[in-house]
């Protein structure tokens, strides 16, 4: 087996291999090549090639996001790093542990003129666990530092490089083992000098590789909690995104059966049970358009509101608590309580399994109508839901009803942001279903190349959902070799951005369209004769329904399907379902 010549290169990817972390994502570049040598030398690596850096990372995110453990993404210097922002973002926000490892020039050539420089080190500081900075060897291309930087070399040569190697071993130790405790992006920043495509038979360095010493943190004792918790008959829990099968189900149960619990959830929480709330925006909207919006308001106001998860889609429950607080807002997590709704309280840093442990045997149900009153006009909203599906045109809000009905169970569903998410949330998808989405910074570009990085793990047949802008801002997401033959893409077509026209401030003008719905002629077939990818298009609801019949059965290449909506028409439809709901139920029920 071969190896870089150069020490830091071999020590990265010893730290690496030492910590279990065998995805590397790579995309072309000179400076990276002692690490792309290291990686693709060693079969423990599987190593993936993608050329555009911000695709490569939002594929590796998509791989991390499935495995629920650290992937690499390697890049060469200059701009190139730059482009993993976007997922660095939203590994950030979404406790998704990337480690970035970018190649750089030495340090006595960055702001000199030299070409493919920028400031690498600290580059994504606002925005990751851990920076680290290696230090350049002085054991490899010594004439050149002598040329260069001749105080790199002051002293003893061999007790020099020592201290280089012990530092970039605490480094490394420090930003690897924060990506797994944390799960948090780290950036690792690695100089190299010219020459850097020679190779070894043996390793020149042995690395001090370090397991992470943290513990467990202790969930309190919950004694006052659960007697707040008791003595209380109105209690909302709220379920931002959330893993698949990650809560046990006697804890679920536990709050289904509660008559003073109502458990309010998100398409991305993948939780499912009967008693729940799985269409948060068709119980808030109706109330805001009724005539008795405050008693009713008043009456939702939770006494204990209790939070789990990642961040929430919807907007009116945001809204709604942060005018009608909670007495009591508790969350957990074992690292993070956002303040979202600015009623705080406690944050329980923990699992939430190990929470509901320890809680559930402490609190009992409570004689209340808070979840009777609301399950009754949630089933009212279901039912006119369904009569307002049956009665409407061809449009956006019929051919989701369409897709998640064909869509079978036991398939992942990856969705765009935008418009995808939202109406998704209009809707009870299958319990087999698992659901993700990039809500940590809810941004339109990576959402297909996640989904292609996700589908290489999930070990079920993937399906995209997305939106005509999401999808073509990351079309790059189609240029690598890993698109599996199963992988399925649904792209709704409505000619530029629809989610703007929703929303305040919308007008019909020449302004409008080009600057905030930046309409477009484009449909996608071109692009997926250039990728191999099957394509199909419907433009009706006769044609979608036939074009469903049959797309998700095997084949042997993937395919995409591409719905061509009403733009004018659209957001009025859904605009009218919330009138459509509100008609004769909120009254009647008062």
């Amino acid at each position: 087996m071969n190896y870089s010549s150069i020490p830091v290169a071999q020590t990265v990817v010893q730290h690496c291999k030492a910590k279990d972390i065998r995805d590397i994502v790579i995309s072309p570049g000179s400076r990276s090549a002692p690490l792309t040598i290291g990686f693709t030398e060693d079969p423990f690596f599987n190593c993936y090639s993608i050329v555009d850096e911000r695709c490569a990372a939002f594929f590796a995110l998509g791989m991390a996001q499935q495995r629920q453990r650290p992937v690499a993404v390697l890049c060469t210097s200059g701009s190139a790093l730059l482009n993993y922002y976007p997922a660095v973002a939203e590994a950030f926000y979404s406790t998704i542990p990337l480690v970035v490892l970018s190649a750089d020039r030495p340090l006595y050539k960055i702001d000199v003129g030299d070409g493919q420089t920028i400031r690498q080190d600290h580059v994504f500081d606002r925005h990751i666990g851990y920076s680290a900075n290696l230090k350049q060897d002085v054991s490899h291309a010594t004439e050149k530092i002598e040329k260069y930087a001749p105080h790199y070399l002051e002293g003893d040569m061999e007790a020099i490089q020592k201290g280089i190697q012990a530092y970039n071993d605490g480094e490394l130790n420090k930003a690897i083992n924060l990506a797994f405790d944390k799960r948090l992006p780290v950036h690792i920043n690695v100089p190299f000098e010219e020459p850097l495509y020679d190779k070894i038979t043996l390793p020149l360095v042995h690395p001090n590789i370090a397991g992470d010493k943290s513990g467990a943190i202790a969930l309190e004792e919950l004694d006052d909690f659960s007697k707040i918790w008791n003595a209380s008959t109105r209690k909302m829990v709220l379920v931002g995104v959330n893993y698949p099968d990650s809560v046990q189900r006697e804890f679920l149960e536990t709050l289904a059966q509660d008559p003073s619990v109502i458990v309010l959830t998100e398409t991305t929480s993948n939780m499912h049970h009967p008693n729940f709330f799985p269409s948060i925006d068709s119980i808030i909207a109706p109330i805001e358009k009724s005539s008795h919006t405050e008693e009713l308001f008043a009456a939702l106001q939770p006494d204990i509101l209790l939070t789990f998860g990642g961040l929430v889609v919807s907007k009116k429950i945001k809204a709604f608590l942060r005018k009608y607080k909670p007495r009591h807002h508790w969350h957990i997590d074992p690292l993070r309580a956002y303040d979202t709704f600015f009623a705080l309280n406690h944050h329980y840093k923990g699992s939430v399994n190990d929470f509901f442990g320890l809680f559930v045997p402490k609190i009992h149900a409570v004689e209340s109508d808070y979840y009777g009153f609301w399950n009754r006009i949630k089933e009212d909203c279901e039912a006119k839901r369904k009569e307002y599906l049956e009665k409407i045109p061809f449009s956006d809000f019929l051919a989701f009803k369409h897709i998640f009905e064909s869509t079978p169970g036991g398939v992942q569903l990856q969705l765009a942001n935008s418009s995808t998410i939202r109406y998704a949330q209009l809707f009870d998808l299958k319990p087999s279903q698992e659901v993700f989405c990039n809500r940590g910074t809810s941004g339109i570009d990576g959402s297909l190349s996640t989904a292609v990085g996700a589908a290489m793990y999930n070990g079920k047949q993937t399906v995209l959902i997305t939106g005509d802008l999401s999808f073509f801002y990351d079309s790059n997401g189609l240029w690598n070799n890993y698109l599996k033959s199963d992988f399925r893409i649904i792209l709704i077509n409505n000619d530029g951005g629809g989610i703007f026209r929703i929303l305040p401030g919308q007008e019909e003008s020449d302004t409008y369209a080009t600057y905030f719905e930046t309409t477009h002629k484009l449909d996608a077939e071109h692009l997926c004769a250039m990728h191999g990818v099957g394509y199909t298009c419907a433009n009706d609801e006769k044609s979608l329904i036939n074009q469903l019949d049959g797309f998700f059965e095997s084949s042997v290449e993937p395919k995409l399907l591409e719905i061509k909506t009403p733009r004018i028409l659209n957001n009025k439809i859904l605009m009218q379902y919330f009138d459509f709901i509100s008609s004769g139920i909120i009254n009647h029920i008062l």
